[in-house]
């Protein structure tokens, strides 16, 4: 009788050491680390920008743009192969003399592609097309590119923002249809008073180039800034979000 009495004991004991160790084991899974908190909280942020800031990558119809939410980035050259590339920041030729992009793309909101296309088409009739140096910035490099030259009139404070945060501007110039260089009175970002609109000591050749492309940019819904004669804002462009995306460079390489 003592002995069983033992044995029952000894199960008994045997159960509940069990029973604790099956809760302690529960309540590890379900306990996170605080540096697990962290980098999950991280990429929760992280899955919120990139939903807020969509992006398409997709070759497709022009006439498809039309149907994309209205805030959507995409590959301009995704759209249309019309248009040349000569983006100055992914190279050290530019005021910065360092490149801040890893690779040259030209992103911009679907509106302002739709825009874009229309005018290079309308430029392309004339025996002309367009060349971009500029489109899309991610907020990122604007703060590298303020670090470098933190200089207003010259690079926008980033704590504002520029446009070219929001997918809604452009720097560009204008080519022969073989995409030679056309003569505009000054070199990119040259920011000396030949870039301005207003500056009338200019050939008359310079001055036709300069006014072509100001008036196919003002008929497709973008407007100037008075002191650079290669930017343009897309109208009601503000309303965008700044954003910092970042395109895949292996892709677009691809």
């Amino acid at each position: 009788m003592r002995s069983y009495f033992w044995f029952l004991l000894i199960c008994l004991l045997i159960s509940c050491a069990k029973s604790v160790e099956e809760k302690k084991t529960f309540s590890e899974e379900k306990t996170s680390t605080p540096s697990e908190e962290t980098e999950l909280s991280s990429q929760k942020r992280v899955d919120k920008k990139v939903k807020s800031n969509p992006v398409t990558q997709i070759k497709a119809d022009p006439n498809e743009l039309k149907s994309l939410p209205d805030a959507t980035l995409v590959d301009i050259t995704k759209y249309s192969d019309e248009f040349t590339l000569n983006i100055k920041y992914a190279t050290s030729d530019n005021f910065l003399k360092t490149a801040v992009y890893d690779c040259a793309a030209c992103y911009v909101r679907a509106p302002v592609a739709v825009a874009l296309i229309k005018a290079n088409n309308e430029l392309m009739k004339l025996g002309y097309r367009l060349q971009f140096f500029d489109c899309y910035r991610p907020h990122s490099v604007q703060k590298k590119m303020w670090e470098i030259f933190p200089k207003p009139g010259y690079v926008a404070n980033p704590r504002g923002g520029s446009i070219h945060n929001k997918g809604a501007a452009v720097d560009l110039t204008i080519t022969t249809l073989e995409g030679l260089p056309i003569d505009m009175g000054s070199a990119y970002d040259h920011f000396g008073w030949e870039s301005h609109h207003a500056y009338a000591n200019l050939i008359d050749e310079v001055k036709q180039h300069r006014t072509l492309l100001k008036e196919t940019m003002l008929a497709f819904d973008f407007k100037t800034i008075r002191t650079e004669w290669w930017h343009y804002n897309y109208v009601g462009g503000r309303r965008y979000p700044i954003s910092d995306f970042k395109w895949n460079c292996t892709e677009d390489e691809e």
